[in-house]
């Protein structure tokens, strides 16, 4: 979710109903604490609480730097990641590439819990291969070393994002530990939260990719949960308004020409799906200027309201290819 979960996504989601926005992962290289980058995503300016801050890193003693660092810049929260699969992260024996060593998994998550006095919390996957499934070893490391919550997702790192998840692993985790449990993976719909909730035990869900484009589905979650019933699908003239103001934050967030290319991945999954929306998000990517965007937004959004006052989609028994997957 690098590139994703930024100050003005996380703040949309907990708008929309998210209990917690993880921000997205921060180096433990002390080096790179000035760049661009590491500073933007150490932005918590006007976010609403808790405040969680994702670290990254293979050297206990950098991991703990670095949550003092962000402890001293406003982190309520320390997240730990030693769930991510991408290769530049596993290349350097980071995220999920930790679960291979045990023992270091144990001596950087005793070193963060004892740098800090906020709640630490910590992000696993299954294990490294379907061979190599230890989430139960490590969750139970976690607890007795003092992590106050577990996040898991639940494919191992060889899977990637291939293939469906296995909640068995998570149900099994939950009945070995104490603290809260958060269930990660697939969770695309209401019916697949409740399902997940009810099959794992797990005391929550983490939404990732099926958020993108589709904030509200935290909403159509916690309705669902609470009441059985969905919430009726979102209006053209709400999408339209959440998506411009969601821009404009973009906008401002990155400034003129990096928020006009970040925007450009959020339209398009704002829109993937819509009817005629294929040229348009095509003719999106072409666009050089805010103001060319805002323009194709208007008349985009002025066609299909002038169609339909509800979300119309091309193929409403293959939503899950709409969305993408706060983690």
């Amino acid at each position: 979710m690098a590139g994703v979960t930024d100050r003005p996504f996380r703040q949309l989601c907990k708008k929309m109903g998210a209990g917690l926005a993880v921000s997205e992962m921060v180096t433990s290289n002390s080096l790179l604490y000035g760049s661009e980058k590491t500073l933007r995503r150490a932005n918590h300016e006007g976010e609403v609480d808790p405040i969680s801050v994702q670290i990254a890193g293979a050297d206990p003693k950098m991991m703990a730097e670095a949550a003092k660092h962000n402890v001293d810049n406003g982190a309520q929260i320390i997240d730990i990641n030693m769930g991510c699969p991408a290769k530049k992260i596993c290349n350097v024996m980071a995220g999920s590439a930790l679960l291979k060593d045990e023992p270091l998994v144990a001596q950087i998550l005793r070193a963060v819990v004892n740098a800090v006095d906020v709640p630490v919390t910590l992000k696993i996957r299954t294990g490294w291969d379907k061979n190599n499934r230890n989430a139960v070893q490590i969750a139970k490391m976690a607890e007795d070393i003092g992590v106050q919550a577990l996040a898991m997702h639940g494919r191992t790192r060889a899977c990637l994002y291939t293939g469906d998840a296995e909640y068995d692993t998570i149900a099994m985790v939950k009945q070995a530990i104490k603290i809260p449990l958060i269930a990660n993976g697939d969770i695309t719909t209401p019916e697949k939260a409740k399902f997940v909730l009810e099959y794992t035990g797990a005391d929550a869900v983490m939404i990732g990719r099926a958020a993108q484009g589709r904030p509200w589905i935290f909403r159509e979650i916690e309705h669902f949960i609470k009441t059985g019933e969905h919430l009726p699908a979102p209006e053209v003239t709400e999408i339209r308004s959440v998506m411009l103001a969601h821009l404009h934050d973009l906008y401002d967030f990155y400034g003129e020409l990096t928020g006009m290319r970040m925007a450009r991945k959020h339209i398009s999954w704002y829109t993937k799906g819509l009817k005629d929306s294929a040229h348009f998000r095509h003719n999106m990517n072409t666009l050089q200027t805010i103001d060319l965007q805002l323009t194709a937004i208007d008349e985009f959004f002025d066609h299909l309201q002038s169609r339909d006052h509800r979300l119309q989609y091309d193929d409403l028994d293959n939503t899950d290819s709409l969305v993408l997957k706060v983690a």
